[in-house]
Formats: structure tokens, sequence, C-alpha cells
């Protein structure tokens, strides 16, 4: 039934994402550290438990991940003080370094431990009473736990840790258990749509109280939101997907998360929660728009007043808007158009035809880019409902990423934003390629120079040039390209 919780099969390698840890790590130790929410659906009658519930030696309390089923040490792995996979258990201690308070004083919000336009992410407590859903108890010091994730346990915790009886079909026992569980409110994160709908509501914004950062908060010196949901996905993660990992959660031993899918997922989800939230009461501030839908270097960069002017711009063929105008923050549309391109072709065209629209639109007025905005919501969520239709291969990772590099996408990388989601994307499809046997962890390890060269292009904003990232991008393909 199951396999020693130790063994690394069906794991991705920790080495293919050092160049983003490595990003991430410096972002967490000088500012807020990324936070998922804590909302289900149908869980204003769930019990909170808190940390703690999880905590006994018998469940997810080892020292060591020395478990028969499950490793048994994940509070440890979620506790790490250094690495990405603890930043959850930071997300509130972040809350009273030095640029935290910084950056609470610029906004004049008090203590910004208690503050709900900080806790509302930074902690599962302040998350959940921002939806109104809280029932139980659960310290704000736990910063963002378990349950922010996995869903309240009161309806479901005993079953969790009961264990498997003596059934003739103890696999099968376990899958009708963790299907029991999802019923009783614990969250099905092994689907792509239910895993973007929970990270996106911190990991990119929702209308709750305190889980939106607006352009007033990073002016006050909050970094820019960053997000990929399969990469970040997997700098969390805390299991091994194994043969107990299979039957509980697909119901088969060799079934594993499709990652190219979980890719695609989380890029229509993230543009999708972003058109919707401009559609809303967030999409101005004051009388000006919420300059946070837009993109930043745009009007983030050197002023020349000289005789002979410099232009500091290129021009984008996606966006077909007046000169001087800042555009949307496009970056996961750029993403979701290639996936579009293999994956859903039937509606590839109209997505570049609403795109366009959108984006012509924006120079309008706001009721015209709000009327576009809600055709392309449209077109958005039938791709993703398509992406979660199906299934991806290796052979399908290799065709997406040539998808991301082909001309009249890569074409599109003029924005730091749009490049930065394009080397995510490469990396998670890399490692996707790794999954599914098509290329070995030797393989990836040997061209991991060329994927890191990539990251330097976008390791630093201020220094960001188009053409050296096109070019440093297209050397990370041709790398992959040779894998084949």
């Amino acid at each position: 039934m199951t396999t020693h919780a130790g063994k690394e099969r069906g794991d991705r390698p920790w080495a293919a994402f050092a160049a983003l840890a490595l990003m991430l790590l410096a972002l967490a130790a000088a500012a807020f550290v990324f936070a998922p929410p804590a909302r289900s659906q149908g869980e204003s009658a769930a019990v909170y438990t808190g940390v703690a519930s999880c905590a006994g030696s018998t469940c997810h309390g080892r020292m060591e991940g020395d478990g028969t089923v499950v490793r048994q040490d994940e509070l440890m792995k979620w506790q790490e003080p250094s690495t990405p996979g603890g930043a959850h258990s930071r997300a509130w201690a972040v809350l009273s370094n030095n640029r935290s308070q910084f950056i609470a004083r610029n906004l004049g919000i008090g203590d910004p431990a208690t503050a709900q336009m900080c806790i509302g992410c930074h902690a599962t407590a302040g998350a959940v009473a921002a939806k109104g859903a809280m029932r139980g108890s659960v310290p704000t010091e736990d910063g963002v736990g378990c349950e922010s994730c996995h869903g309240p346990a009161g309806g479901w915790l005993a079953s969790h840790y009961a264990g498997v009886g003596t059934s003739a079909n103890p696999d099968a026992e376990m899958r009708q258990k963790h299907l029991a569980n999802l019923s009783a409110g614990l969250k099905k994160l092994e689907d792509p749509v239910v895993r973007a709908g929970v990270c996106v509501d911190c990991h990119f914004g929702s209308a709750s109280d305190g889980q939106f950062v607006t352009h007033r908060i990073m002016a006050a010196g909050h970094p820019r939101i960053a997000f990929e949901l399969d990469l970040f996905s997997s700098l969390q993660a805390h299991h091994q997907e194994d043969a107990d990992y299979g039957w509980r959660k697909f119901g088969a031993a060799n079934a594993r998360t499709d990652h190219v899918q979980m890719w695609a997922v989380g890029q229509a989800t993230a543009i999708e929660r972003s058109l919707a939230l401009f559609q809303s009461r967030r999409g101005t501030e004051g009388m000006f728009p919420e300059f946070y839908f837009l993109d930043c270097h745009s009007c983030h960069r050197r002023i020349f007043d000289q005789a002979k002017p410099v232009r500091t711009g290129v021009d984008n063929p996606g966006r077909q808007i007046p000169e001087g105008m800042p555009p949307y923050n496009d970056e996961n549309l750029i993403m979701l158009a290639a996936a579009a391109r293999l994956a859903a072709p039937a509606l590839a065209d109209q997505l570049a035809a609403r795109t366009a629209a959108f984006h012509k639109a924006m120079a309008t007025d706001r009721p015209s880019a709000v009327a576009a905005a809600a055709q392309l919501s449209q077109t958005v969520a039938a791709l993703k409902s398509a992406f979660a239709a199906r299934s991806f291969t290796g052979t399908d990772a290799f065709a997406m990423v040539d998808a991301i590099s082909a001309k009249a996408i890569g074409d599109r990388f003029t924005d730091y934003s749009g490049s930065q989601q394009a080397v995510m994307g490469v990396d998670t499809l890399l490692n996707a390629m790794v999954s599914s046997g098509r290329v070995t962890v030797g393989a990836a390890a040997g061209i991991r120079g060329d994927i890191d060269r990539a990251y330097a292009a976008v390791k630093d904003p201020n220094a960001y040039k188009p053409a050296e990232f096109q070019a440093s991008l297209g050397s990370a393909v041709r790398a992959i390209r040779a894998l084949r």
C-alpha cells in the first residue's frame, strides 16, 4: 500500500529551484513573506483548531521524516527558519522587523503585527477574521498555519489521524476516507483549480479586508507581488509523492501531480482574479486608477530632459496603446497566450482578440475598459476549464517551452514582470519534464547554468534590459530543447 516516506520518488529536484529560492529568501528576509488565504467553500460554520492540533509526534510533529506512511516531520519543515519552505510560519513574525515597521509608519496604521491591513494575509487568524468565518481558536503568532491551506480542521481532524483499519483493500479505504474528509472541509489541494483559488487571495489579492497590496502599500515599502502557482507550490512542499499519495489523492498508485496543468491553471487563475478585481471597487483609488494593475516599469524608469531625446520604452506588439500610456500588467496574459496555442487552440484566437480589445479600451475610459475586461474574463475562465479538463505529458512540457519562446510570444517580453513570469514558467516546465520521466535529474542539473542566467537577467528590475533577457531566455530554451 505504501512506500517509506523518506524515499524521494516523484519529488521535484530542489536544485532546479535554486535561483528562485535565493530571490525569495532575499525578499522574505527584507520584507513580507508570501502567504495564502484561509478560505474554503462553505467553511462559515467550520472550526479552526490551530497548528498545535497537528503537532503530535504520532502526527506531523516528529523531528525526522521517518514515518511509514507520510514524512511526519511536516511541522519541522513548515518551521524552517531560513528556507522558502518555512516562509508561511514566519509570515507574522516578519511584521515586527525594521522594514515592516517602516512600512507601517509610512501608512500610519500603527503596529503591523495587529493591523488588519497586514495580518489579513500574514496570519491565518487575520485572514479568517476578514471573511467573518472564525470559529475555534487560532493564535495570530502561528502566522500562516496548516489550516490556511488545508482548511479548518474541526470537521475532519479526528478522521484524518485515525488511520486505516483492517480492510481487505486498505488502499481503497484510504481513498474513501480522503474523500470523506474533503466533504468535511479538507481542501482538495491536489485539484489545481482549488489550489489556485486558495493561493491567489494573498499571493495576488482578494476583495476581503487586508488581502490586497495596493500601489499605496507598495509605495510605502512593500515589495511587488510576484507569483507562479506550480513553482511556489514546489518550494512549499512538505511531502513526497509516492504510491500512498497517489492512492489517497487520485485513486491510483502511480498517479502524480500534473505540473504542466498546475502551471497553466495558475496562469489563468491569476489573470482571472486580476480582471475581477480591476472591475470591482479595487480598480480605482480616489480619482486615480489603482496603479497596482498597471505595469510598474512603464512609469518607474529614468526620465531624460535633453536636446536629443532618449527612448526608454520598447514597443510591445501585444499592446496597441498610445505612446506614453501605462499598460495593464499582462504578465499572466502573455503566458496564457502561449498555453492556449498548445492546450486550447480553439480559444487562442479569441484570447488574442479580446486581449487586444482590452488594451485598446484602457486608452478610452474606465467603463469601456471594464466592459472589455468582462469579455476577456469569459475567455480566461473557458481556458482555465479547458486546462483543468485535460492532462499533460512530458512531451507537452517541451511543446509549452517552445510556445513561450516562439517569436509571437517572445516579442512581448518587453517588461520586467512578463519576463520574470517567463523564466519561472520555463523553470517549472523543465521540472515537469523531470517529474514525468522525460528528462533525468542529472540532465536537468546539467543545464542549470542556462536557467540561472535567465534568472540573473530578471534579478534586478532596475537593471532589466529586454534584449539581454530575450537572449538569455533563448539560450535556456535551446538547452532544454537539446534534452529531447
